[in-house]
């Protein structure tokens, strides 16, 4: 059995579910893109080739058998994208709540199932079905719980908008101890530098007490200087429009003291190091063209 155990984004990984880009099945078509960046991409002729991916994926692998974390995989689907293991599922203190996502990707969720079936059954949870809600959104940090969310009104005509405030309301209910602070986000179908997918691509948790971290990518600055200073601004290390379209603030940590992150960001790298972080640097350039980075593509079960 799996006993679950996720309360911050930091604590030291013991298990994880790393999400494949093996059988993708090619370039899909323009108009099943979810998101701004892929369909730049797509028109581009530039989206990412699939054994590029395996390849970028594979160093993540490595880096998790260096640190003896147990990983699990997803069942292969046939031409269909199982990149970013974030989407389907999450974990909050020993409970995995599965995501409502996207309906023609519910099979995402059925891939995990061996997974699933190592947990206990009263700890698996599912919110209704008009609960929309995906793990991008939801950042465990100790007594508080982070959601991004989209409040306004035309919610519907944006597909990139992924978790809504009836899933917020879900998550006070099923956690009435935590303190739930939702923040609203800035949505675009078509501008991949100002649409912020999921929380996680405009801030992050890092180390004890620092955040990465976009204001832009907040709706309303006054939750964007909430987050400021709870972490306060000695602890925050901002980052540019163009660093948020490369998915700086979507690295991985495998403890407080190391950080998995794309080999490109330099400035962020050479920042993390400035904190005494270790950094394992790994090329994921090709699985960004995605509007998806390390922490999209991976799903922690168990932390210390």
């Amino acid at each position: 059995m799996i006993k679950l155990n996720v309360k911050d984004e930091t604590s030291r990984l013991r298990s994880v579910v790393l999400g494949t880009a093996l059988e993708m099945g090619g370039t899909p078509p323009l108009e099943e893109a979810y998101d701004p960046k892929s369909r730049l991409h797509i028109a581009a002729g530039t989206y990412p080739m699939e054994e590029d991916m395996i390849q970028e994926m594979d160093a993540v692998a490595a880096v998790f058998d260096k640190y003896a974390i147990q990983v699990f995989r997803p069942k292969l689907l046939h031409a269909y994208n199982q990149i970013f293991a974030r989407d389907i599922g999450f974990v909050i203190d020993d409970y995995f709540i599965k995501a409502n996502i996207l309906p023609d990707r519910e099979r995402e969720i059925d891939a995990i199932q061996h997974v699933l079936d190592q947990m206990a059954i009263d700890k698996v949870i599912r919110f209704p079905e008009d609960a929309h809600i995906e793990g991008g959104d939801v950042m465990p940090y100790g007594d508080y719980l982070f959601v991004g969310t989209y409040r306004e009104t035309d919610y519907p005509d944006y597909v990139i908008a992924r978790t809504n405030m009836k899933a917020v309301k879900c998550l006070e209910e099923a956690f009435p101890e935590k303190k739930v602070v939702s923040f609203n986000l800035r949505k675009s179908n078509t501008d991949a530098y100002a649409n912020a997918l999921h929380l996680d691509c405009c801030f992050q948790p890092i180390g004890n007490d620092k955040a990465i971290l976009h204001k832009n990518g907040f709706l309303e600055v006054e939750e964007y200087e909430w987050l400021v200073n709870f972490f306060g601004p000695e602890n925050i290390f901002e980052i540019t429009a163009e660093e948020m379209y490369h998915m700086n603030s979507n690295v991985f940590s495998i403890s407080p003291e190391v950080v998995i992150s794309e080999k490109r960001f330099t400035r962020l790298n050479t920042w993390l190091r400035t904190q005494g972080i270790k950094v394992e640097e790994v090329s994921y350039a090709e699985i960004s063209k995605q509007e998806g980075l390390l922490r999209c593509s991976t799903l922690p079960l168990v932390r210390e």
